[in-house]
């Protein structure tokens, strides 16, 4: 009879209490916040790699429409986010006997400025940067996009943790 009752009330406390998780990770209040532009981020940095700012700027463009129910628009948006990408380059990691390097590091680097014009409270200008090392025995171009892909998903997580999942 004890652990009848036991069980009863432990299902009607399990049923009557439930939790909610989000699990594209925003929290946007959607009543306010129903817009945002996406700028184009030009490459600032001394090395560049043409496809990185079309892959960059596809990549964000890509997280905010999948994980959100936000509109895009040219101009004006409630929420706005734009910079440059400021740092491509490469710096030797694992140096060997020889003097030469094992692992060479792809380093990516971008300056956002986010704007809220619903709530200024949450502007920021920040530098989000995210590497890949590779194998010095290959060459860069052998490698280049899968590292950039990897890179660009990492950034484009940084941003949207940052500017809307309020992590």
């Amino acid at each position: 009879m004890r652990n009848k009752i036991l069980y009863i009330l432990t299902m009607v406390l399990f049923t009557s209490c439930y939790v909610s998780y989000k699990f594209n990770g925003a929290s946007i209040d959607y009543t306010k916040v129903k817009t945002i532009t996406i700028e184009n981020f030009p490459i600032k940095a001394p090395l560049v790699y043409t496809p990185l700012a079309i892959a960059f700027d596809e990549g964000l463009k890509d997280r905010f429409a999948s994980q959100t129910r936000l509109n895009f628009v040219k101009t004006g948006g409630d929420l706005l986010i734009e910079g440059a990408i400021t740092r491509y380059d490469l710096t030797p990691q694992a140096v060997q006997a020889d003097a030469y390097a094992a692992i060479t590091r792809l380093t990516v680097a971008v300056n956002v400025k986010f704007t809220n014009k619903v709530d200024p409270s949450q502007d920021f200008e920040q530098t989000f940067s995210a590497f890949q090392d590779f194998n010095s025995n290959l060459m860069l171009n052998q490698v280049q996009d899968e590292l950039i892909k990897k890179i660009v998903d990492e950034l484009t997580d940084q941003i949207f943790n940052a500017t809307v999942a309020n992590w």
